[in-house]
């Protein structure tokens, strides 16, 4: 019979893993449960639920250090940082409407967990790269901590880099440590009208590599362009190709000026002002133009920027196929219909080719039981993985096979 834990300070996560770990009860890490949708089928009657452990400890906007309970809601970070023009610079992903649920439910730890990061990850880097100091519960029911409230620590070995994208399988995070940066001031966006993918990839290799300090670039082909909360890029009856210039507001206004001319070469250009540049990158963050009240699978395909044209194309071909792409093409989104491998064997050829990786990010549960969610590791890195996991969580107590089988 499924029962659930609730501890409500470090100490009582340290007697609930330990009770397991004498019990060998595997133990599944919930917190404010947005994300148990992602990853294989939990394979735990007894959840840990860290909900209990939310709330800002310390904040200090001067020295850019928030320090928060684990199951903090992402919400009341966002909105504390906002009433200080501050940030999360790697623009956590809010996936709940992807994955079906309500809006605005994730925590800050699970945006660590997953290791999130929006369109700016190709300027400012993902969750690990801001993640600074975290205090956690090994599956050895041992308290530890590594890294600290400051940007230059570089004691011991860097185990904020390891437990991000660790989905809960190595530790339990009880505090965390994240640097926040300043929010800038003016927010445009270029767009280019009308380009087919292979066309858009060099569009935004051309603006990437200028002068400009392009912060996102992602391309929406037009059979998505009209799920669009912008009315322009609603009704623009065409692909858009979007370029993020941010910053000082006569900055940004020269550059994206300049911006505008030296892509003009490919095609119409236009752009979208602060609140509407908001509005347009929250929904290629968040995945929405691919949010459905079906569970058609999505999957997140990872390949160098100048694959990503060929990929999509391959892709796409696929009977009722839909897909997006960001980081300047690196960074595919996909949508398939339902199958019984949910396109596995055909999307992993593809992107295999070119050195990538594709995780399946949302399917059924039986889907996620039997497809591998996550790329297959090389065996080396494979036996690495587990190396790891036996020295977080020797008896497997932590969210057990929540990545991998066996792991």
């Amino acid at each position: 019979m499924a029962s659930t834990l609730k501890p409500e300070d470090a100490k009582q996560v340290e007697e609930a893993v330990a009770w397991a770990l004498s019990n060998g009860e595997p133990l599944e890490i919930v917190g404010r449960a947005s994300k148990r949708a992602l990853g294989r089928p939990f394979q735990a009657e007894t959840m840990l639920d860290l909900s209990g452990l939310s709330g800002v400890i310390d904040y200090e906007p001067a020295e850019l250090v928030l320090t928060a309970y684990p199951s903090t809601p992402m919400a009341e970070v966002e909105k504390l940082l906002a009433e200080n023009n501050q940030m999360l610079a790697f623009e956590p992903m809010d996936l709940t409407a992807l994955l079906g649920g309500a809006s605005a439910g994730g925590s800050l730890a699970g945006a660590l967990m997953i290791n999130s990061g929006g369109p700016r990850r190709i300027k400012a880097g993902s969750a690990r790269d801001h993640l600074l100091g975290f205090e956690a519960v090994s599956g050895r029911a041992e308290q530890f901590k590594s890294g600290a409230r400051v940007v230059k620590n570089v004691t011991g070995y860097d185990l904020p880099k390891v437990i991000c994208g660790s989905y809960g399988t190595l530790a339990a995070v009880t505090k965390i440590d994240v640097k926040v940066l300043p929010s800038p001031e003016k927010i445009y966006t270029v767009l280019v009208i009308g380009l087919d993918a292979e066309a858009a990839v060099k569009a935004m290799s051309v603006a990437m590599n200028s002068a400009y300090e392009v912060s996102a670039a992602a391309h929406v082909p037009v059979g998505l362009t009209a799920k669009s909360s912008v009315s322009y890029i609603e009704s623009a009856g065409a692909s858009v190709t979007a370029l993020r210039i941010e910053g000082f507001g006569p900055s940004v206004e020269k550059r994206c000026s300049d911006l505008k001319s030296e892509l003009s070469l490919f095609g119409t250009v236009e752009e979208l002002h602060t609140m509407n540049s908001h509005a347009f990158w929250r929904e290629v963050r968040d995945v929405q133009y691919l949010a459905a009240s079906t569970p058609d699978p999505v999957w997140r395909i990872s390949v160098p920027p100048s694959a990503g044209a060929g990929v999509a194309a391959t892709l796409s071909a696929m009977d009722g196929a839909a897909w997006f792409s960001d980081w300047a093409g690196g960074l595919i989104w996909l949508r398939l219909p339902v199958s019984n491998d949910a396109g596995a064997e055909v999307v992993r050829a593809a992107v295999s080719a070119d050195g990538g990786h594709a995780t399946l990010v949302r399917a059924g549960q039986e889907i996620r039981a039997a497809v591998p969610v996550f790329h297959p590791q090389p065996e080396a890195v494979a036996r690495l993985s587990q190396r790891l996991k036996e020295s977080f969580d020797p008896k497997h107590i932590l969210n057990p096979g929540r990545m991998y089988a066996g792991v």
